[in-house]
C-alpha cells in the first residue's frame, strides 16, 4: 500500500483510549468486553518505542482522549495515574497533542484540565485565535499545505462542569429532551441514532462551530489539507450510534461545506470504524481503543502524509488504510 520509493512529507503517530489504571483487569459498562487497565501502559510503551525506532521519525503524536480511566477517581489515584502515563510519553522527544474525552472529565474538572499537562494548546500556530471562553480547541500546521484542528467534543456536556453552572444546566436540558432515564448513561433507545443521547457523550457549542467554520474558510483559501481530531466520532457510519456526538449532524454540515477537509479522526468507540463520505470526500476514521486490546497485541498507528494521500500503517487491532485526497 505504502510506496517505499517515495519519501513522505511527514509522518505522525496516533493512539486512542489508553485508559490506564493500576488495577486488575475488568469489563466494560455492559460487562461484555474485557478491559486491560494495567497492561495498557505497556502497550503505550510499545507504541512509543516503535515510533522512536522508525527511520522517519513522526513529527508529532495525536492522543485521541481517555488517557486514564475513570476508576482512578474512585481510588483517589487520578494524579498518580496521569503522572505515570505522562512520564511514559516524556521518554520520547515527540510532541504530543492531547484530545479530551469523557474519562478525562471523570477524573478532573474542566478548569483543572485547562491548567494541566493535558492542555497542549501552546502547540497551536503562533497568532492563531482559539475559541472564546473555556473551549479547548486549537489548530496547527506541521508542514506547508497541511493543517490539523483539535476539537472539544465535551464543550456542551454534563461532564467537567459544576452542577450549578449555566453550561451544565443547558446540557442537562438538551439531554433530558431525548433521554428520560433515571440513569442518563443508559441510552433512551435500544437502537438507532437516539442512542447517542447519553451522559458519557457531549456536543459542540455554537461558538466552537462558528470558530471551526472560520478556520476552515481560511484553509480553503490557502488550499490546505485539513485533518480534524475529536474524541467523539461525527459520522453515523464510522461508529456505533451510542458513541456519536450529540450534534454530529451540525458538524457534518460544516465539513461538507469546506473542500479543505480530508479526514476526521476520533476515538471513543473501542471497536474502531471507518467511512468515506462520498458527498464531501472526507475520510472518517475511528481508532480502536488500547484499553480493550489484549496484552499480546497492540493498537496504534503511524500515518505517512503525501501530496495526494495519507497512508495509515496500523499495528495489532488497527488496520492499514490508504486515505486518498479526493
Amino acid at each position: 500500500m505504502d510506496d517505499c520509493s517515495q519519501t513522505p512529507l511527514f509522518t505522525f503517530g496516533v493512539i486512542a483510549d489508553i485508559q490506564y489504571a493500576n488495577i486488575d483487569d475488568g469489563f466494560n459498562y455492559k460487562r461484555t468486553r474485557k478491559r486491560y487497565y494495567r497492561s495498557s501502559l505497556q502497550l503505550l510503551r510499545n507504541a512509543r518505542e516503535s515510533w522512536s525506532s522508525t527511520a522517519v521519525k513522526p513529527r508529532f503524536i495525536l492522543q485521541l482522549g481517555d488517557i486514564i480511566d475513570g476508576f482512578n477517581k474512585r481510588y483517589e489515584a487520578s494524579d498518580e495515574a496521569l503522572d505515570t502515563v505522562m512520564r511514559e510519553f516524556s521518554f520520547s522527544p515527540l510532541r504530543v497533542h492531547h484530545v479530551w474525552g469523557n474519562h478525562e472529565f471523570y477524573n478532573f474538572s474542566r478548569d483543572t484540565l485547562l491548567h494541566s499537562k493535558l492542555n497542549s494548546i501552546s502547540y497551536c500556530d503562533r497568532g492563531s485565535e482559539p475559541p472564546c471562553g473555556d473551549i479547548y480547541a486549537y489548530h496547527f500546521s506541521p508542514a506547508p499545505g497541511f493543517r490539523f484542528v483539535v476539537l472539544d467534543a465535551y464543550d456542551v456536556s454534563l461532564l467537567g462542569r459544576e452542577d450549578s453552572s449555566v453550561q451544565h444546566i443547558n446540557a442537562l436540558n438538551i439531554l433530558k429532551k431525548h433521554n428520560n432515564n433515571d440513569d442518563l448513561n443508559h441510552p433512551p433507545a435500544s437502537e438507532g441514532l437516539e442512542q447517542r443521547f447519553v451522559k458519557f457523550n457531549g456536543g459542540f457549542s455554537k461558538d466552537q462551530l462558528e470558530w471551526l467554520d472560520g478556520v476552515l474558510s481560511l484553509a480553503d483559501e490557502k488550499r490546505e489539507r485539513v485533518t480534524i481530531v475529536s474524541h467523539l466520532p461525527v459520522h453515523p457510519s464510522s461508529t456505533e450510534p451510542i458513541c456519536l456526538s450529540w450534534n454530529y449532524d451540525e458538524l457534518l454540515v460544516i465539513l461538507q461545506a469546506h473542500n479543505s477537509v480530508v479526514c476526521f479522526m476520533a476515538g471513543h468507540d473501542h471497536d474502531g470504524g471507518y467511512h468515506l463520505d462520498k458527498d464531501s470526500g472526507v475520510h472518517h476514521l475511528t481508532l480502536e481503543g488500547v484499553i480493550e486490546t489484549p496484552p499480546d497485541s497492540s493498537a496504534f498507528g503511524t500515518v505517512s502524509v503525501y501530496e495526494d494521500r495519507m497512508v495509515l500503517k496500523g499495528n495489532g487491532r488497527i488496520s492499514d488504510r490508504e486515505l486518498l485526497f479526493l
